[in-house]
């Protein structure tokens, strides 16, 4: 069956379809990852987004159960170049086509993903509306445009109860923007008892549960769409150490009092370089973002760099000159991608060892 992919500046791609059918609207991203399409596709951060493959051949290693980054996907469509239909690995449990199909998520193939990329790297990021109707382009155009811009993407992927990964070190309440289940994995894997809560959880019902630390989720979207979050964490800073990735950091320099900004065309991949200034060293790792802090709105506030992409300049990790809070823009917990950074969530847990070495909890 024939899909279109058709841009907000009227620019119409054509393929085959696969996955489902039918027609959405998302911002039409891409992503330069080789492998990982699996986690990509389940990571709750492409909330409303059209994820486009620079990597000409996607699905060649099927889906399994395990590598899911999130139970359902939130993403609005997949651009291939060529996907593949027989799935060969032994790992493998379903083919990408039947996968999107159970999500209700379109598929096209066929089309110049060079091209569509030089676009959106040319013109930055746009809108764009999938379909496989065979309705006039003009008619598509005029709908595209006249759909609504999405501004409740993290209050769309956050959970909606809060629930606990038990164990016997310390406990680190998640504020879940759209986590991925690598961050509990990783916690969890360091003794940590994890309490999941909703991304609209207040400080005084967070600090209740008596936490040795507060991690802050990747998740969607810009993020001074969920103000009463910056405010939360305002008054969550500094009474227990605090961890903050992708979404979550942003929304801890704007809780400091910094500013962001979004990018041309974001970063998206598993092979962004990034320098750690203290160190001086370069790691390799996985981003998905397309907002990002501005360098000048630091000036006045108590938050120092850490971290810089080494691609374009921009901030990548933040520290608080006097408290226990740091952040980082990329994410540590890979997958997909390198496994560079993990050694922050130790860093995460030494703070906390640091913090309160008599073992007392924090009371609201």
């Amino acid at each position: 069956m024939k899909a279109r992919l058709i841009l907000e500046d009227g620019t119409v791609f054509t393929g085959t379809s696969f996955g489902a059918e039918g027609e959405s609207v998302g911002e039409v991203v891409f992503n330069t990852s080789m492998t990982g399409y699996q986690e990509i596709l389940t990571d709750p951060s492409y909330c409303g987004q059209i994820i486009t493959m620079t990597y000409p051949l996607i699905g060649n290693y099927g889906f399994n159960r395990d590598d899911n980054e999130c139970l359902r996907s939130f993403a609005h469509g997949l651009v291939v170049r060529e996907y593949q239909e027989f799935a060969s690995n032994w790992r493998n449990e379903t083919t990408i086509s039947d996968w999107l199909k159970e999500q209700g998520i379109i598929g096209i193939s066929g089309i110049d993903t060079r091209a569509l990329t030089r676009k959106l790297r040319i013109y930055g990021v746009m809108r764009g509306l999938l379909t496989t109707s065979d309705e006039p382009v003009e008619v598509l155009i005029d709908r595209l445009k006249n759909t609504p811009h999405m501004h409740d993407q993290v209050a769309r992927v956050s959970t909606k109860s809060i629930y606990i990964s038990p164990n016997y070190g310390k406990r680190v309440v998640l504020m879940d923007f759209g986590a991925k289940h690598n961050i509990q994995r990783e916690l969890v894997e360091r003794n940590c008892e994890v309490i999941s809560v909703p991304y609209n959880t207040t400080a005084e019902e967070i600090l209740r549960f008596r936490p040795d630390g507060i991690m802050l989720s990747n998740g969607p979207g810009d993020p001074k769409d969920v103000p009463e979050v910056i405010e939360t964490i305002e008054q969550l800073i500094g009474k227990v150490p605090m961890f903050g990735i992708c979404l979550g950091h942003q929304l801890i320099a704007l809780a400091c009092g910094a500013d962001t900004a979004k990018l041309k065309f974001g970063h998206r991949g598993g092979n962004h370089p990034v320098k750690e200034l203290e160190t001086g060293r370069t790691v390799i790792t996985s981003q998905n973002h397309g907002y990002a802090v501005t360098h000048e709105s630091l000036a006045g506030t108590d938050l120092e760099v850490t971290h810089i992409a080494l691609n374009d300049g921009t901030i990548e990790g933040l520290k608080h000159k006097t408290l226990p809070v740091f952040s980082v823009q990329y994410h540590p917990e890979s997958a997909p991608g390198p496994l560079d950074s993990g050694y922050l969530f130790d860093q995460f847990k030494e703070m906390m060892d640091a913090f309160n070495k008599k073992g007392e909890k924090i009371h609201a």
